[in-house]
């Protein structure tokens, strides 16, 4: 129910405002892919994406939930050169392991979250991987508004497909109705961030930066449930974020070399 109304307001969302502007800017429709296949198979994985780790959340507390999908950088980092021809470097597979090292900090193995927690937090970061790499095809393919109205409206379609099976008896109240709404504009905004992002930048150089999600994650899981972090959740929390911070300025000092001495 969740992803049926966050798809489906994200999708009225850009029909009503992106959609045309887009239009206008370019004389064609959104709908108009130079890869069409290749967006509709982007949007099912990122439905999929999607559901697998709004389970996670209902077992597990957000914060942690969060951290299991930074597994995905690292599944990035192993088929990046194979399927995207992308260059690595040694620095990236530090930075991405130096935040799964916290990332298994903050989950602590063996400790209060239950196995099948684990399992769909591992199957989560492993779609969200293909769904990383996906993006960057897809936006290299076509302009970020296309990629978005597409993971939008498939989404939509296949969620409200599943609908009539999952519907549950008790019905949101009106705050909850606008809670529900509302993750449709910010998923929205975020998503046009992420494809943007991904245009121009490569995918593993990028994945590690979704490490500051962490932080949100936790204020959030905080303000909303009272699931304050423990001292070892936030050493871990600590731990992903200089991870993400180092990579960000070595691949910075990569793009940006200094000029030798004369």
């Amino acid at each position: 129910m969740i992803a049926w109304m966050r798809y489906s307001i994200n999708t009225v969302f850009m029909a009503l405002t992106l959609a045309p502007l887009y239009r206008r800017r370019y004389g064609k429709s959104i709908l108009q892919s130079n890869r069409p296949r290749l967006q509709v198979g982007r949007a099912a994985l990122l439905l999929i994406s999607t559901l697998l780790f709004f389970s996670v959340i209902k077992i597990v507390p957000l914060a942690e939930g969060t951290a299991m999908n930074f597994c995905a950088p690292l599944i990035v980092l192993a088929v990046s050169p194979w399927l995207l021809g992308e260059t690595t470097y040694a620095s990236r597979w530090v930075a991405v392991a130096v935040g799964f090292i916290g990332m298994l900090i903050v989950i602590r193995p063996g400790g209060d979250i239950p196995p099948h927690g684990v399992v769909l937090g591992l199957m989560s970061a492993t779609v969200f991987a293909f769904v990383s790499i996906l993006n960057r095809k897809a936006n290299q393919a076509d302009d970020p508004l296309v990629t978005l109205f597409y993971g939008g409206l498939i989404g939509m379609i296949l969620s409200t497909l599943l609908l009539p099976f999952f519907w549950s008896p008790h019905m949101p109240d009106t705050f909850e109705w606008l809670i529900m709404a509302s993750t449709g504009v910010t998923s929205t905004i975020g998503h046009f961030l992420l494809n943007s992002a991904y245009k121009h930048a490569e995918a593993s150089v990028l994945t590690p930066f979704a490490y500051a999600q962490i932080i949100s994650a936790s204020t959030m899981g905080w303000l909303v449930f009272g699931q304050f972090p423990d001292a070892v959740t936030i050493l871990g929390i600590a731990v992903i974020c200089a991870s993400g911070m180092s990579i960000a300025y070595v691949e910075h000092k990569r793009a940006h070399p200094q000029p030798a001495a004369a």
